[in-house]
């Protein structure tokens, strides 16, 4: 039976959820850290995109971020980075990374924290609207971009800076299918923060709103959705996502793991750490520098 509508708080509150008629809201709730996602986080919103998804009165999904950013990306260094803990795995048959190294630490953990994941919440048979406020960078991209609508304020920006780190891209590549081939290439070579109006242009976003509007105008076209019928939508959205596999969405994404997790093992071997010993300190700094650069 659906519990009773109202909120909800799961995993100590990095994820709360709230229904409200047909629509469910999901909010990342780490403000003070930008809503970075760690393994804690990922595996509170899957309990909670499995609650939405399993509840009959649900119809919509709504993804949002508490606090000034829709999210950081992945949490590479708070206070609450989990890589060392052990969760139930959910997206795969991977072992457990926890005590591997190498490649079979890092190849397991990202195979089904990171990209299995991402493709479990795709597939979510209703339809999903990622509410984008501030910084949508990296990791935040892949949340994002799971979801069948994004609608962004007038003060949002998105980033996928981890070329800096000799990385091609976060794990979930979806990059020149949601922008185009070359719009990717100049997203990724030069790492730098496209506007909600320029996400517009290239067709990453559906709509940009004023900040204010932002939760109403999510919430609005979330009411005009659960209108339609629930198997209605749920066979709409699974013929446009198979008619994106038939352009090579999926078959593109696990070539580029391949890359990815390469360019993890080079890092590792040559440099510091996987990172090539960037951090969020390094990354905001570099990008500062870049910036100032004339």
């Amino acid at each position: 039976m659906p519990e009773p509508a109202g909120v909800t708080v799961a995993e100590e509150s990095v994820v709360l959820y709230e229904v409200d008629g047909a629509i469910a809201r999901v909010t990342m709730n780490r403000p003070e850290f930008r809503n970075a996602q760690n393994s804690k986080m990922t595996y509170a919103l899957d309990d909670a995109f499995y609650r939405a998804a399993s509840d009959p009165a649900v119809k919509v999904i709504i993804l949002a971020g508490a606090g000034r950013h829709f999210s950081a990306g992945h949490d590479i260094g708070t206070p609450g980075r989990d890589v060392d803990r052990s969760f139930d795995r959910r997206a795969g048959l991977w072992w457990d990374h926890v005590g591997e190294s190498g490649a079979e630490n890092r190849f397991a953990r990202e195979q089904e924290v990171y990209l299995g994941m991402c493709r479990r919440w795709r597939e979510l048979p209703k339809p999903t609207i990622a509410q984008v406020h501030g910084a949508c960078i990296a990791g935040g991209l892949m949340l994002a971009w799971v979801c069948d609508l994004i609608v962004a304020s007038d003060d949002a920006f998105f980033a996928d800076p981890v070329v800096r780190m000799g990385i091609p891209g976060v794990e979930y590549f979806a990059h020149p299918w949601v922008m185009g081939p070359r719009a990717a290439k100049e997203f990724l070579f030069l790492g730098e923060r496209v506007d909600a109006q320029r996400a517009l242009a290239l067709g990453m976003v559906n709509r940009v709103v004023p900040r204010a509007e932002l939760a109403a105008e999510v919430t609005s076209i979330a009411e005009r959705i659960a209108t339609m019928p629930r198997l209605g939508l749920a066979l709409t959205k699974k013929a446009v996502n198979q008619s994106e596999d038939l352009m090579g969405l999926q078959t593109g994404m696990d070539s580029v793991f391949g890359l990815h997790h390469l360019a993890h093992a080079h890092n590792a071997e040559v440099g510091a750490d996987s990172l090539a010993g960037q951090d969020a300190r390094s990354m905001r700094d570099a990008r500062r520098a870049s910036e100032s650069t004339p």
